[in-house]
């Protein structure tokens, strides 16, 4: 029993010194946490450098684009062929992805041989020898007349400009086809197979393998968003946003980047990593001083160093009592599979001495202990530069997405992972070390790259074609000149028929006189009290005007208008806004004062005088019992007089565009013109009395309420409604009524965006075809989340949370769907808005009879307050639609409100003038 504990206690004390000894020797190769990190960051910088425009042109790692722009999303299907070249085989795979979501793949494969004539010959014959396998596996798998979309997996650095493209920058590996570099590669494998006319290939696709790695694992795992080889050679590609690309125009989404890591460190910033044996071996490599990243971790380059790294050794007495081989002298005979068998557990003892033997050497015990510790460090020093250039990329994905806790998957691939038994369990402990805030999970790609290169393939042939769908969809809200010019025209028709006397009654553009004869001339002063009705909030002011200066001071309470009151009676509804007036007069400590009022009234009134006005119907929710028909000043007067607590003289009832008129005619002489783009849409404008037939007298001037959101009401506009117009129209409180506003205003373009992502989502196109219930909600997607979409500078994560607050679980991919639906809505609103004032400043310009026309516009309203884009397109498109006009569009920074105290102002000016008379 002694005997076996001294037996047991002197192996172990054998095994210590040889380990002690080994590390003496390699003490440069033992990489700290501290070191690592280092590294990390060193990493990080180089990527933003290879991300640069500027700087990628200097940086080691290029970070190369490639085009894929998503992952598998499952609903893939169809069959495609996939090439996989850049390793010791070659390999050609044909690929069924079946449909329904099932996520199940056959593959039929066969391996050619990739011999050294080829490999290193004429670049013409290497693509002529592909193309030749390529024939035969159709031949004999009976494709030869199928048409067939082909995915490449090439595993050389490329640059691409187009997924179907890529210049190979330069050779690595053992690979050195002459007339090659600089090329496109597709082009070249296409030119060899249209010399076999027995067979159709359509390459749409060229994938690196790590992307290849990538793709494969995403089809299995949605969260696999980083892709890593670690074999022959070695590589890591992940998907980055895009605006942070600046090597490919567009910052929407996302795309996939071939970081090509093995050239790190080619710049000399790894020197301080690198040692003796990593220096001889570069030397003695097919391409020295460049991929020095790669030549520290890939299985092409893991043996030779450790057979390096013995030699030395054993020329320093360290080994085999300083004997050598000539086979340890002979480069390559120490490979990567033997440092695998060396470090496998229980066996890798015996491994290591059979192999060692076969090398001409005669190994003791210590120096078989010793040889498999150098096998440790070398292979552990290689996962460890591999954890901390994928531990940067990790960091990068988790801040990118302004993530406190990163949780994705890695895509692994490569002989070295698979095959060495220490080298995953090393790799994933380290990883998980470096970034502690990251939830990783390693998933194998169990079917190697070439699957992947089919997937790219099949996600490309899935995008295009969804491509189409969406792009069918958004044709429909795209308005050409002619048709945003025919517009104008029927507009411009309508402005006609709703002036004369016997056309009126049937235009659908009512044209409605509003008693406001004059604007602003800056003489008004005094006290004014405003109403403004026009939505969900009611506004009281006291409005104190100061002549000569232009000078408005206001004091404002806002009150809610519950639904309820906006949908009972007519009395509920007076009763409630006298109330408020009630409650601003003793705010403001009003309550026995005598003032002017005026009442802006934002919907459609027939008035007869400045102070009379006649609701026609209502509009923006609006649904009160005993109004329409009905004097709105009358029921105002009434509800005041049931409350008996106060006198108001109420001397003006004005629309709300008219009020924005005279709030910016108060600013600018120049401005006749009234626009409202928010909750509902309208205009309003100076006419010529002469041309308002409904009216006698011919002198001066006098404001018209357009009431332009009834045009289309007649069928005009049928020709540009498009099936989410007319839904929106269907589900509304007036179907068939206010058709223009529909298609323009803030209360109804959410609506129609809702109504297109439920049809999107239908055909499969959004939401992984899942609708839901909030989506099914109607008035869920209001007009407000458009402008926060479409802001400029919203990057896409802050989309997709707008998304997840409304309960819709959105990809990237489907927030970029979501903005382009936006955009299109939006700007067809916009576009119908300038053609509408398009038409009213052409006809002022005609009926002054000027050869060019300058005129101010007053505009007010959310949506062109708010929307990002509006203002600018509604501008582009007047200036298009009526070039002989200059349009000057100035906000009314204070609502109509105040318009309605002006025009009360106003108004009271008239009359004093005409008493004077």
């Amino acid at each position: 029993m002694f005997a076996v504990h001294l037996m047991a206690f002197y192996c172990s004390k054998l095994k210590e010194d040889q380990i002690k000894k080994v590390d003496r020797f390699l003490y440069h190769m033992r990489l700290s946490d501290e070191t690592l990190l280092d590294i990390m960051a060193r990493f990080q910088a180089e990527m933003q450098k290879g991300l640069g425009k500027d700087t990628n042109p200097t940086a080691s790692v290029k970070m190369l684009p490639t085009f894929v722009r998503a992952i598998p999303d499952g609903s893939e299907n169809g069959e495609f062929l996939s090439l996989d070249f850049g390793g010791s085989k070659f390999r050609v795979l044909k690929v069924q992805v079946s449909e329904a979501g099932k996520r199940k793949v056959q593959m039929e494969s066969q391996f050619y041989p990739t011999p050294n004539e080829i490999i290193r010959g004429n670049g013409s014959e290497l693509f002529d020898y592909i193309a030749d396998c390529l024939a035969d596996f159709m031949r004999t798998r009976g494709l030869k007349h199928k048409k067939l979309p082909l995915g490449l997996t090439f595993s050389f650095p490329c640059r691409q400009t187009k997924l179907e493209e890529g210049i190979l920058l330069s050779w690595t590996k053992k690979f050195k086809a002459r007339g090659v570099q600089d090329t496109d590669v597709v082009s070249c494998l296409t030119k060899a197979i249209r010399k076999h006319k027995d067979i159709d290939v359509d390459i749409l696709a060229l994938v690196n393998d790590t992307v290849g790695t990538m793709m494969t694992c995403a089809y299995d795992d949605p969260y696999c968003e980083v892709g890593v080889i670690i074999g022959t050679g070695t590589n890591a590609c992940y998907m980055e946003d895009m605006n942070n690309i600046d090597l490919v125009e567009g910052d929407e989404g996302r795309m996939c980047i071939n970081t090509e890591w093995g050239a790190f460190g080619d710049d000399g910033s790894l020197e301080d990593i690198r040692t003796e044996f990593d220096r001889e071996l570069d030397l003695g490599s097919l391409n020295p001083g460049k991929q020095l990243f790669e030549k520290m971790i890939s299985g092409l380059y893991l043996g030779e160093l450790v057979r390096i790294i013995l030699l030395k050794m054993a020329r320093a007495g360290l080994l085999f009592g300083g004997k050598k081989s000539s086979a340890l002298h002979t480069k390559g005979k120490i490979e990567t599979r033997h440092v695998a068998a060396m470090e496998k557990y229980k066996e890798g003892l015996a491994n290591t001495r059979e192999i060692l033997t076969d090398l001409g050497l005669e190994p003791s015990e210590a120096d078989c202990i010793a040889v498999q510790h150098v096998c440790t460090i070398v292979s552990f020093r290689s996962a460890n530069l591999c954890a901390a250039a994928l531990a940067a990329i990790l960091t990068r994905l988790r801040e990118n997405k302004k993530l406190a806790r990163l949780r994705t998957t890695v895509g692994v691939d490569g002989t070295l992972y698979k095959i060495h038994p220490q080298y995953p369990k090393r790799l994933h402990k380290v990883v998980r070390r470096l970034v502690p805030n990251c939830d990783i999970r390693f998933l194998l790609s169990e079917s190697g790259s070439t699957k992947g290169a089919a997937m790219v393939t099949a996600v490309a042939s899935r995008v295009q074609a969804q491509r189409k769908q969406i792009d069918h969809v958004l044709a429909l809200f795209r308005l050409t000149q002619e048709q945003l010019k025919d517009v104008q025209g029927k507009m411009r028709a309508e402005f006609e028929n709703g002036l004369r006397k016997d056309t009126h009654l049937t235009a659908t553009v009512k044209m409605l006189p509003t008693y406001v004869c004059g604007m602003p001339d800056g003489t008004e002063k005094g006290k004014f009290l405003a109403l403004d009705l026009g939505g969900t909030n009611f506004r009281v002011l006291l409005v104190k005007i100061r002549s000569g200066r232009r000078s408005v001071r206001m004091y404002n309470k806002i009150f809610a208008i519950p639904l309820e009151i906006m949908q009972g009676t007519g009395e509920e509804l007076f009763d409630h806004i006298v109330q408020c007036i009630a409650d601003f007069l003793d705010y403001m400590g009003l309550k026995g004062a005598q003032l002017p009022l005026g009442f802006t009234f934002s919907f459609p009134c027939r008035q007869t005088s400045i102070d009379k006005a006649t609701l026609i119907e209502w509009t923006k929710g609006f649904k009160a019992t005993d109004c329409e028909g009905e004097d709105m000043v009358d029921m105002l007067r009434e509800a005041i007089k049931r409350r008996n607590e106060f006198d108001l003289d109420i001397v003006a009832v004005v629309n709300d565009t008219v009020g924005t008129m005279m709030t910016c005619g108060h600013e600018d002489p120049n401005c006749e013109i009234g626009l409202i783009a928010g909750t509902g849409s309208n205009m309003c404008y100076m006419e010529e009395m002469r041309n308002i037939e409904l009216l006698e007298g011919d002198e001066g001037k006098m404001c018209i309420n357009t009431e332009w959101g009834g045009f289309g009401d007649n069928g005009c506009l049928d020709d540009i409604r498009t099936q989410y117009d007319k839904e929106v129209d269907e589900g509304s409180l007036n179907p068939g009524k206010q058709r223009y506003e529909k298609m323009t205003s803030g209360m109804y373009l959410g609506e129609i965006v809702r109504q297109i992502l439920i049809d999107l989502t239908k055909q499969g196109l959004l939401f992984r075809g899942q609708i839901s219930e909030r989506l099914r909600t109607r008035g869920i997607f209001e007009t407000k989340f458009l402008s926060q979409i479409e802001s400029d500078r919203l990057a896409l994560l802050q989309v997709r949370r707008i998304l997840q607050q409304l309960g819709l679980d959105s990809t990237c991919e489907d927030s970029i769907v979501v903005k382009e639906v936006c955009g299109a809505v939006s700007r067809r609103a916009a576009q119908l808005y300038g053609a509408g004032l398009a038409a009213i400043v052409e006809k002022r310009r005609e009926d002054q009879g000027l050869e060019y026309l300058n005129i101010t516009v007053g505009v007010d309203g959310t949506l062109y307050k708010l929307h990002p884009h509006f203002s600018r397109i509604l501008q582009e498109t007047v200036k298009e639609l009526a070039p002989r006009c200059d349009v000057t569009l100035i906000l009314s920074e204070d609502g109509s409100g105040k318009g309605a105290a002006l025009i009360t102002a106003v108004a009271k000016r008239l009359q004093q003038a005409q008493k004077e008379k």
